[in-house]
């Protein structure tokens, strides 16, 4: 696993998401209003949705555009046929958003 430092969480409003640029590919990091993050693929598998402006309560995200939901913490479609990848991360000592990527 490598790390990648992505920046300061306080970029992240609670209850929001961004998207961030890792090895070429879209990740989409959430920041629920509890504290928690959680990293996802940026894209919908449905059609191609922004996640990360998508609706998030507790671990529920909510696709904004065909209201699609998943697990933020394993990716399991809530409703839909299909799931999202998930990436682990978290926030080290400087307070910047660290992305495991294999």
């Amino acid at each position: 696993m490598t790390e990648k430092k992505l920046g300061p969480i306080d970029k992240i409003p609670p209850g929001e998401g961004r998207v961030y640029s890792v090895d070429g590919e879209n990740v989409a990091v959430f920041r629920t209003r509890s504290g928690a993050l959680y990293a996802t693929q940026a894209a919908c598998p449905h059609r191609g949705g922004p996640l990360a402006d998508g609706l998030i309560g507790g671990t529920t995200l909510i696709c904004p555009l065909h209201a699609w939901k998943f697990d933020l913490s394993t990716g399991a479609a809530l409703f839909g046929d299909c799931g999202i990848k998930t990436f682990r991360v978290h926030v080290d000592d400087a307070l910047q958003i660290v992305l495991l990527v294999d």
